[in-house]
């Protein structure tokens, strides 16, 4: 039988709690020499935003009268809407990384209004966001079409027009099934006070459906949520 010291143990204690550092250390500061470099960036989220929630809350608000939501809340019959497409870290996500390439050419803006329907959104997603995807803008609002491409959207939720109480486990299952390759490992359902918000939906840079552990972890987690139904008609 071995006998082993307790302060040999402890030093192997030591040591493995070190070398743990040390491997994180070298994570962070691999991603500290990426941080908000244009192109420097893991994967993207395709953020589709329920456009019932968002006027909703906004009249809540009292800020339903600017021309950028008139535009995405003025009657016309929206179901989900591009909020943006985000380059991602791993852990975190770089932002409003080219400050010289902010401005956006309005016939660019102005081409994106059947996805993204309210212009001060879009102006605002090029600048932080696309601005780190190493693309030019119109490159970039191209592979913004191309990634909503990839994705259906389930049937039941094109032309909601009662409210509907649903579980976030039951929209992501509806993806899944609408979606081959996609599971609920490279998405996520955001939900704000009672509503639904937005179904996020991770890719590569070749726009493939791939898992996002920090997506994933910070879903909604309350047991349904609220559809408000499509304004207009």
């Amino acid at each position: 039988m071995f006998h082993f010291s307790r302060t040999w143990i402890s030093g192997l204690i030591s040591a493995g709690l070190l070398m743990a550092a040390l491997a994180l250390a070298g994570t962070a500061s691999a991603q500290d020499g990426q941080q908000n470099t244009p192109g420097e960036f893991d994967y993207y989220v395709l953020s589709l935003s329920w456009s019932p929630s968002f006027c909703e809350e906004a009249q809540e608000r009292g800020r339903g009268g600017g021309r950028s939501q008139q535009a995405q809340c003025g009657g016309r019959p929206f179901s989900f809407v591009v909020h943006g497409l985000w380059p991602q870290y791993e852990h975190g996500f770089p932002e409003y990384c080219d400050r010289s390439s902010e401005w956006l050419d309005r016939k660019i803006m102005t081409s994106m209004l059947d996805l993204m329907p309210a212009p001060g959104l879009i102006f605002n997603e090029w600048k932080k966001h696309g601005t780190c995807s190493g693309l030019d803008a119109r490159a970039y609002f191209e592979t913004i079409r191309k990634a909503r491409a990839v994705v259906k959207i389930p049937e039941e939720y094109l032309q909601l027009s009662d409210a509907k109480m649903v579980a976030p486990s039951d929209i992501e299952a509806a993806f899944v099934k609408a979606n081959p390759g996609l599971t609920t490992s490279a998405m996520g359902v955001t939900c704000n006070r009672t509503r639904l918000s937005e179904v996020r939906i991770c890719m590569g840079k070749d726009l493939q459906f791939r898992p996002c552990e920090e997506i994933e972890r910070r879903s909604c987690r309350r047991d349904q949520v609220s559809m408000p139904p499509m304004r207009g008609g």
